[in-house]
């Protein structure tokens, strides 16, 4: 069964993105700057990060420990430190099922967090009429040379996927990602998993909020331990899956800042194949809505 359906307009557009699941990557080691110029990109681009110690990578641990481990020694990112600006900013790449085809989108998405208005800039690829596709590196590259389309969003039309500041208590937050009294359902765990991507792929979470969420995945039924592992876009992050109601969903973490930086789910019931594919490519705050931004 697929993620459930979003019916808020902030919420439609995550679901657009991600088929109703999952969206941009973290910069840990770029360089803090001011507002970024307009002919540039709006955010530095990923440098590659260390893996965290044996602690959390070795034998022997379960996968509510990695977690758990992983949440209490997370660091701070540049973007972090920039929460004063007016636009959280982020930039997603993302394969998704639509019927019998998969859709493949990139979005940069400028959000004024003061009244939820915003902008974005959507290139698409054609549609890949089968829906057992897997997203391949190359299609990265011919995003750049797609056509561009850019959409205004009036105050209120642009809401994050959780109302801000989200709670930093892991219980309260699993209740807003998933009823409580569903616990005992089949979809309850691709709930909580679906819902921790959600929210990474339309708001920006700072230290504090990355590691609510990590605590939150750690508490989902079914949770496994994937191993160390590369993403789509080559960079290096922790592998945990949630099985179970006909699916498997992937989420790539990355290991020094608990930064959600992939995720992937596939059916695996009557109509198994792809349903949605995301990368986080870039995320942070900005002082301007991108209005001025030439292509990266």
């Amino acid at each position: 069964m697929p993620m459930p359906h979003l019916n808020r307009s902030g919420r439609r557009v995550a679901a657009s993105v991600l088929g109703s699941v999952l969206l941009t990557a973290c910069q840990p080691n770029a360089p803090t700057a001011p507002a970024p110029k307009p002919a540039t990109s709006p955010m530095p681009r990923h440098q590659p990060t260390a893996l965290p110690s044996s602690t959390v990578t070795g034998p022997g641990l379960t996968p509510h420990q990695r977690l758990t481990t992983l949440a209490a020694n997370i660091s701070t990112t540049p973007a972090d430190g920039l929460a004063g600006l007016p636009y959280t900013y982020l930039h997603v790449q993302s394969w998704t099922r639509a019927t019998n085809v998969i859709t493949r989108t990139d979005v940069r998405r400028w959000r004024r967090d003061a009244d939820s208005s915003g902008r974005e800039i959507t290139r698409r690829l054609p549609d890949v009429p089968r829906v057992a596709h897997s997203p391949k590196p190359d299609e990265r590259e011919r995003f750049a040379a797609a056509r561009e389309t850019t959409t205004r969003y009036a105050a209120g039309e642009l809401p994050p996927y959780l109302p801000s500041p989200l709670p930093t208590d892991p219980g309260t937050l699993a209740d807003m990602l998933a009823p409580r009294q569903r616990a005992g359902e089949p979809a309850y765990p691709r709930m909580l998993a679906g819902g921790i991507v959600n929210v990474a792929t339309t708001q920006y979470l700072d230290r504090g909020q990355r590691a609510t969420t990590l605590r939150v995945l750690a508490s989902v039924p079914n949770v496994a331990y994937q191993g160390e592992m590369t993403d789509l876009a080559g960079r290096a992050g922790l592998g945990f899956t949630v099985t179970g109601d006909g699916s498997t969903l992937q989420i790539v973490v990355e290991a020094r800042t608990g930064e959600v930086l992939a995720a992937e789910e596939r059916l695996i019931g009557n109509r198994p194949g792809l349903f949605s594919s995301v990368l986080i490519l870039e995320r942070g705050h900005t002082a301007r809505d991108g209005a001025a931004s030439a292509r990266p």
